[in-house]
C-alpha cells in the first residue's frame, strides 16, 4: 500500500472538474425534482391519484416496490419511490468510470508500469481508485441528505433524508467495488467498463421485474436492497448493510484477483484473432467500425432498453397525465392527444442517447491521436481526409442506428401495452425526425477535434444541455431562447406535431458544414504525440 496517499492526490488532481459536475449535477436534479413534485402534486389528494396510476405493474417496474403506496404518498415517499432507483444508475455509473480509469485505463495506456517503476505498493493503485469512488459517493450521500433535510415539504424528515443519503452512498461504494472486480478480469479499459455497467444494468432490471414478480429477485439486486430501506415511509437501516457486506467483500475479491493476475493483463485471455485480416479493416471505415462496435452496441443496448421501459407504459400516460394539471398545461400543443404528447417527450428522452453515442464515437479519434495509434495509419498511404472520414461515417451511423432501435423499442412496447400495431412504425419513423440534431452534435465535435483537439470532451456540453431542457426545462420556466440553445429544441415534438422539414435540413446543412471545418481542421494542424 506504500504510495496510495500520493496516488490518491493524483488522482484528485485528474479529477478535479469530473467528479464536482457529477456532484453537482446529481444534487441539484434531486433538489429540482423534488421541486416539481410539490408543483405538480400540491394536495393530497393529487399525491392519491398519482399512487393509484402507480399500481400498475409498468409504474412498479419504472419506480419502485409497491409498499411506498400503501399508505399516505406524501413528497417525502414520492422522492423515496421514483428517485432513488433512478439515482441508483447514475451513481453506480460514475462508480464504475471513476474505478476503471484509475486502474485499468492506466494500465492500458503503460502509464502503470512507468509509477510502479518507483516507490509504490502493489495494491496502491487500486486502493487510491476505490478510495476515491468511496470519497465521492460519501460525499453524494451528504450533500443529499442536507439538501432534503433542507426542503420543507410534506414527509420530508431529517431521518429519511439521512438515510435516503446513506443509501446513495452505499451503492456507490458497493459498484465501486464491482468495477475493481471487473477491471481484474479483463485486459482492456472498454471491457472493464461494459462489465461494470452490465452489473448496474442487471441489478436495475432483477429489481424491476422482481417488484412486479418473484420477490426474490428484489433481494438479489443492490438496488433492491437501498429501496428496500424505504427512506421517508419505514427508515429501515439494515438493508445498508447488506450493500456495505456487497462492498466490503468486493473490495476485497478485486485485491486478492490482482495478485492471481500479470500487471497489463487480465484473468480473462483476450481471443486470438483471426488468420488473416477481414478485408473491411484495410478501410478507414471498416477499421473505425472495429474499434468503435462495442461501444455503440452499448448505446443502443441502453436505448432499447429505455425505449422498453417507456413504451411500457403509454397505456398508463392519460391516466398519469390528467392527475398532474399543470404538467398538462405545459405539454399542450393543440389537436395532440396526452399520450401522443407523453411520446413525444420520450423521444426526445431516447435522443438524448444518441447525442451521447455520437460524442463517445467521436471522441475515439481523439484517444486514437493522444495514444500514438492514428501517426502510424497516416505515415502510409492513407489520408488523413479519409482517416477522419471513416471516424465520422462510424459515428454518424452508429448514432443513427441507436436512434431507430430507441423508437423500435418504445413502438413495439407501446404496441404491446396500448394494442395499437400502428405505433411501430410510426415511432421508429418519428425517432429518425431527431437524426439531423445528431449529425450537428456530431459536426460540432469533429470541428472541435480539428480546431481545437484539447476541447474535445467539451462536446459532452451538448448531451448534458440537452438532458437538462427536456428534464428540468419546464420545472424552471426556461425561456425559449434558452431552450433552442439545444440542437433537440428545434426538432418538431413529432408525433403530438406535425413534422416540419425546414428545421431539419437546417440542421443537416449546419451538420455539414461543421463536419467539412472539422476536416479541414484535421488536415491543418500538427497531430499531437503520447
Amino acid at each position: 500500500m506504500v504510495g496510495t496517499g500520493t496516488m490518491v492526490r493524483f488522482a484528485l488532481r485528474r479529477d478535479r472538474v469530473r467528479l464536482p459536475v457529477w456532484l453537482g449535477l446529481l444534487t441539484l436534479t434531486t433538489a429540482a425534482s423534488v421541486a416539481s413534485f410539490q408543483s405538480n402534486y400540491p394536495e393530497p389528494e393529487d399525491r392519491a391519484g398519482a399512487a393509484e396510476t402507480l399500481r400498475s405493474p409498468a409504474g412498479i417496474a419504472m419506480s419502485g416496490p409497491e409498499h411506498y403506496l400503501d399508505e399516505g404518498y406524501d413528497i417525502g415517499a414520492m422522492t423515496g419511490h421514483q428517485l432513488l432507483g433512478f439515482f441508483a444508475l447514475a451513481v453506480g455509473l460514475m462508480a464504475v468510470l471513476t474505478v476503471v480509469r484509475h486502474t485499468r485505463v492506466e494500465e492500458e495506456t503503460g502509464r502503470a508500469e512507468l509509477v510502479r517503476s518507483g516507490v509504490l505498493g502493489r495494491h496502491a493503485q487500486l486502493a487510491a481508485a476505490l478510495t476515491v469512488a468511496a470519497a465521492a459517493s460519501l460525499l453524494l450521500g451528504a450533500l443529499l441528505a442536507g439538501t432534503l433535510a433542507a426542503i420543507e415539504a410534506d414527509g420530508l424528515t431529517a431521518e429519511g433524508a439521512l438515510l435516503y443519503g446513506a443509501a446513495t452512498a452505499a451503492l456507490g461504494l458497493a459498484f465501486a467495488g464491482t468495477a475493481g472486480v471487473a477491471a481484474q478480469i479483463t485486459a482492456f479499459s472498454r471491457g472493464a467498463t461494459g462489465l461494470g455497467l452490465a452489473v448496474v444494468g442487471a441489478a436495475y432490471a432483477l429489481r424491476s421485474v422482481g417488484d412486479v414478480g418473484p420477490t426474490a429477485l428484489s433481494w438479489a439486486s443492490p438496488v433492491g436492497w437501498a429501496q428496500r430501506g424505504y427512506p421517508f415511509v419505514d427508515n429501515r437501516w439494515w438493508p445498508l448493510l447488506l450493500l456495505l457486506a456487497l462492498a466490503g467483500v468486493t473490495a476485497a475479491l478485486a485485491f486478492w484477483l490482482s495478485t492471481r493476475r500479470d500487471l497489463n493483463a487480465g484473468l480473462r485471455p483476450p481471443r486470438p484473432g483471426r488468420p488473416g485480416a477481414a478485408a473491411s479493416l484495410a478501410t478507414p471505415l471498416g477499421l473505425a467500425t472495429r474499434l468503435g462496435r462495442g461501444t455503440a452496441l452499448g448505446f443502443a443496448a441502453g436505448a432499447l432498453l429505455l425505449g422498453a421501459m417507456l413504451g411500457s407504459v403509454l397505456s398508463d400516460a392519460e391516466q398519469m397525465l390528467e392527475e398532474v394539471e399543470e404538467m398538462a398545461r405545459q405539454l399542450a400543443i393543440e389537436d395532440a392527444s396526452i399520450t401522443e404528447l407523453f411520446t413525444s417527450v420520450c423521444l426526445s428522452i431516447l435522443a438524448i442517447v444518441a447525442l451521447a453515442a455520437v460524442v463517445a464515437a467521436l471522441g475515439r479519434a481523439r484517444a486514437e491521436e493522444t495514444d500514438g495509434r492514428a501517426e502510424p495509419l497516416l505515415a502510409t498511404a492513407l489520408s488523413r481526409t479519409a482517416w477522419i472520414g471513416g471516424q465520422l461515417g462510424f459515428a454518424l451511423g452508429a448514432a443513427t442506428l441507436v436512434l431507430l432501435v430507441a423508437g423500435l423499442a418504445l413502438g413495439a412496447a407501446g404496441a404491446a401495452s396500448t394494442g395499437d400495431a400502428s405505433l411501430l412504425p410510426e415511432l421508429a419513423f418519428a425517432s429518425l425526425a431527431y437524426a439531423p440534431a445528431v449529425w450537428f452534435t456530431g459536426g460540432l465535435a469533429l470541428a472541435l477535434f480539428g480546431w481545437f483537439p484539447r476541447a474535445t470532451a467539451a462536446a459532452w456540453a451538448v448531451p448534458a444541455y440537452a438532458m437538462g431542457v427536456v428534464f428540468l426545462g419546464e420545472i424552471v420556466d426556461l425561456p425559449d431562447a434558452l431552450r433552442e440553445l439545444s440542437p433537440l429544441g428545434h426538432v418538431p415534438s413529432v408525433p403530438a406535431a406535425p413534422l416540419e422539414w425546414t428545421p431539419l435540413l437546417v440542421l443537416t446543412a449546419l451538420a455539414a458544414g461543421l463536419s467539412w471545418l472539422g476536416v479541414l481542421g484535421v488536415r491543418r494542424r500538427d497531430f499531437e504525440l503520447p
